[in-house]
């Protein structure tokens, strides 16, 4: 792990060039207007403008935008978060229905000051997502919910087409990079939603560039295989600020590639590996066959019949 004075620069291929064209300004004061958050520019995702202008997906965070954990690579803001607002879901649901979205996704700061870690809100934003927007395929990344299972429960009652919860990095840097999760209570909790809806896809992501090393990197990919996960995303750990953990290295472009091909290899159904690839990078494209044919069916229908 570097020390705290240790900086590595960014390389210049790396670096991106914000587009903040009309439509990516107009999306945003929508957002403000109905006072929801994501975690495009929550987290600063650097494919926020691929993502809501070109792609149509959209990743919305519910339940305010104040976590109760503080972990040391996450730039969302910790503190004592607010009540809960149950017309929240409606106001997601009336935005994925204004973006247009094909996939929407939706997360949340961890809420662990909630019995159920939120699992409510998210199962309501859920349902009224898809009763609005019925051919939006709608993807969940919650966090472990404290590894509470009637909180999953409710959740996948819900019936998402895909289940997100990331380990974001090795199981032996887990106690440095996050705060109170655990590298076992993650893969549980995804080995899980397999046994309560087996039909539906399960995912996680790693970021790289923590000093990990190649082995455990994929030691990390055989114990989610191990725990029926059928999706992975790796990408670039970027530092937020000066107050987050630093990077050690940059992985090259062609060892993304090369930790891709493993992955199929081993056995993953879906993998996106780049350094700027995010948890919901590309993540239309990694629904299940049946929701895929729910969401184009629609669209054939819808141009058919636009009114």
């Amino acid at each position: 792990m570097a020390k705290k004075n240790d900086y590595v620069r960014k390389p210049e291929w790396l670096k991106i060039k914000l587009n903040t064209n009309k439509n990516y300004t107009g999306l945003k004061k929508m957002m403000r207007e109905k006072n929801l958050h994501t975690v495009c520019e929550e987290a600063r995702c650097p494919n926020i403008h691929e993502c809501w202008a070109v792609r149509k997906t959209a990743t919305f965070m519910i339940l305010g935008k104040v976590c109760t954990r503080g972990c040391r690579f996450c730039a969302v803001q910790t503190g004592l978060p607010t009540e809960i607002d149950w017309q929240e879901p409606q106001r997601v649901a009336e935005s994925v229905e204004i973006m247009g979205l094909r996939h929407a996704v939706i997360t949340a700061v961890a809420r662990d000051d909630l019995k159920d870690g939120g699992a409510a809100v998210f199962a309501e934003t859920v349902k009224a997502v898809r009763e609005r927007n019925p051919g939006t395929t709608v993807e969940v990344l919650p966090s472990d919910m404290k590894g509470d299972y009637d909180s999953l429960h409710t959740l996948m009652d819900a019936k998402p087409d895909i289940f997100n919860h990331n380990i974001e990095t090795v199981r032996r840097l887990t106690p440095t990079v996050r705060s109170k999760a655990t590298y076992d209570r993650s893969l549980n909790l995804l080995k899980r939603v397999k046994e309560v809806a087996p039909d539906v896809p399960t995912k996680s992501s790693i970021m790289v560039g923590l000093g990990e090393t190649k082995e455990e990197i994929l030691e990390a990919m055989d114990d989610l295989l191990a725990h029926d996960v059928d999706i992975l995303t790796i990408g670039q750990y970027l530092q937020p600020t000066r107050n987050h953990l630093n990077v050690v290295r940059y992985y090259e472009p062609q060892e993304f590639a090369e930790l891709r091909k493993i992955a199929f290899q081993k056995g993953f159904k879906h993998c996106q590996s780049a350094p700027l690839v995010r948890s919901s990078y590309h993540a239309d494209e990694q629904v299940s066959e049946a929701a895929k044919a729910r969401r184009e069916q629609f669209e054939a229908n819808y141009m058919k019949n636009p009114s």
